[in-house]
């Protein structure tokens, strides 16, 4: 039997998110905006679904006076896109 996919990781902004957290250790919001090529609200709206969902953690500081959002992806995040990289190859399997 077919698992269901995540919904929160299926959205490609999300897992463009997750997969870009997995790779690095930490990532500043100018940073994921720039890969993602997503306009800041998006990302601010899509970041605050998965730090909700706990799949990553999201730490606003300042460098100086301006705003510094840096995100990283927790342990249930990690086992999150696991589930859903092999609920997909269970997909393609079939």
């Amino acid at each position: 039997m077919l698992k269901d996919l995540d919904p929160l990781l299926h959205s490609q902004l999300r897992l463009g998110v997750m997969s870009i957290l997995l790779s690095v250790e930490s990532a500043e919001f100018t940073f994921l905006k720039e890969k993602t090529n997503a306009s800041a609200g998006n990302l601010s709206v899509q970041l605050d679904k998965l730090s909700e969902a706990g799949y990553i953690s999201v730490e606003k500081s300042f460098n100086g006076k301006k705003p510094l959002t840096t995100c990283k992806i927790t342990k249930k995040g990690m086992k999150a896109f696991e589930e859903y990289v092999n609920s997909l190859k269970d997909y393609i399997k079939k």
